[in-house]
């Protein structure tokens, strides 16, 4: 208890908590934190045992049982999935003879976008999340806690609590008011322009472009995307973290935040690309293709 109307929780799994309760806390703006991707990720198995991604939400209720604050936490058995790298830490505990291994990660797997990692009813609520962060590290023997892409307006709620801030850099692309691609091409020189347009006219010789949503997005879609995921994965990062069956998940939790892309030959497909909508922003996050 920190304190006497309010009762913090370690679960299992975000699966453990209301979907609604927790998606009022989390907002929508941002998909990657919601009930929906969180649960598709533990019931598809791509986190979970075996993984080195054990899940373990911390919460905080009120009086009547109401979820009022909440933290997407894992314990890590790794430092892969990341995708911000602290091996030559994990390499500095090892060489002063303890474990780096388990931490407490907070974030969301496998997806480098800035978002929340407090999910609260009241900001006063933040020093007592992560205080039960610290705590949990504490009580299993965790080396450290942290928390990743942390979005800009929290990070001050971190420092407040004593939290060591680490730089790095992300680049992004902003819409500045182009209604079409030529707009934005108009924005550019003329040798970037001509260049663009191009590579883009070799690039889709011959080929046809699906946008793909909702009910629209069928399991022989994702049979399709499957493969071009795998094969980026291997090639790019040595291992996809998806399983197959996260992707169907995702289709039915989220049908109305993802767009699918598909570049056809015929009727054969041969290249995709998976974006999840949010509330004033398009993330792509996976892709791949079966022909370069």
């Amino acid at each position: 208890m920190s304190a006497p109307e309010l009762t913090v929780r370690l679960a299992p799994s975000v699966s453990s908590f209301d979907r609604d309760q927790w998606n009022a806390l989390g907002g929508d703006y941002n998909p990657f934190i919601s009930h929906e991707f969180l649960t598709a990720m533990e019931d598809s198995g791509s986190v979970g045992p075996g993984t080195g991604w054990e899940p373990a939400p911390i919460a905080i209720t009120d009086d009547a049982g109401r979820l009022i604050a909440a933290m997407p936490s894992y314990a890590k058995g790794h430092s892969q999935g990341e995708y911000v790298f602290d091996h030559a830490w994990a390499d500095a505990w090892h060489r002063a003879g303890v474990r780096y291994y388990p931490k407490l990660q907070i974030a969301a797997p496998f997806t480098p976008a800035t978002g929340p990692r407090l999910l609260l009813s009241d900001p006063a609520l933040a020093p007592h999340l992560l205080k039960a962060a610290e705590m949990v590290c504490a009580q299993n023997g965790m080396s450290s806690a942290h928390a990743t892409f942390i979005a800009p307006d929290q990070l001050p709620l971190f420092e407040a609590g004593g939290w060591m801030p680490r730089s790095d850099i992300q680049f992004h692309w902003f819409n500045r008011g182009y209604a079409s691609f030529d707009d934005f091409l108009g924005a550019l020189s003329s040798r970037k322009r001509k260049d663009l347009r191009k590579e883009r006219s070799a690039a889709c010789e011959g080929l046809s472009i699906r946008h793909l949503t909702g009910a629209e997005i069928t399991e022989s879609h994702w049979d399709a995307f499957w493969v071009f995921y795998q094969d980026t994965g291997a090639r790019k990062w040595g291992q996809p973290y998806l399983t197959r069956e996260a992707f169907s998940l995702l289709g039915e939790r989220m049908e109305d935040r993802i767009v699918l892309l598909l570049a056809y030959d015929g009727a054969q497909p041969i290249a995709g690309a998976l974006n999840f909508v949010g509330r004033d922003a398009l993330y792509g996050r996976y892709w791949g293709c079966t022909r370069n």
